[in-house]
């Protein structure tokens, strides 16, 4: 019997991985083409971390006090949300702080990422590209 329940327990992970919606892992650049983000699954959830940045863009995080600018975490904790929809945390450099985050992904090559205050009532969005 509880070798019966142990397989149905299987099936029932291996299902609802199976249905889990895709991350959108790999090599994402901002708009203006000043910093480059690596995305990757962080067990369940998606984070991703700056791996190159501009000169401009280093120079507005150092003006904000962020000394190391590559290998920060942009992309925090995000969790699926339906198909190609997540919810997490962005960290913005130049104003040293988080914000409640959403990311669309509109296609196999392009994400829309947003930051929000006022709980997600104004928000600001981003249309990322792969690299």
């Amino acid at each position: 019997m509880r070798l019966l329940a142990a397989i149905a327990l299987l099936g029932l992970s291996a299902a609802a991985q199976a249905e889990a919606p895709p991350m959108p892992i790999g090599l994402w650049q901002n708009p203006k083409g000043t910093i480059l983000v690596r995305t990757r699954a962080c067990g369940q959830l998606l984070c991703g971390n700056i791996i190159w940045a501009a000169p401009a863009a280093l120079a507005d995080a150092r003006e904000a006090g962020v000394t190391s600018l590559i290998g920060t975490e942009l992309l925090v904790d995000y969790r699926p949300k339906g198909t190609g929809h997540w919810t997490g945390q962005v960290y913005v450099p130049d104003q040293g702080r988080r914000f409640y985050s959403t990311i669309d992904q509109t296609s196999a090559n392009s994400l829309r990422i947003a930051g929000c205050i006022l709980g997600g009532l104004i928000c600001k969005h981003q249309d990322w590209t792969r690299r």
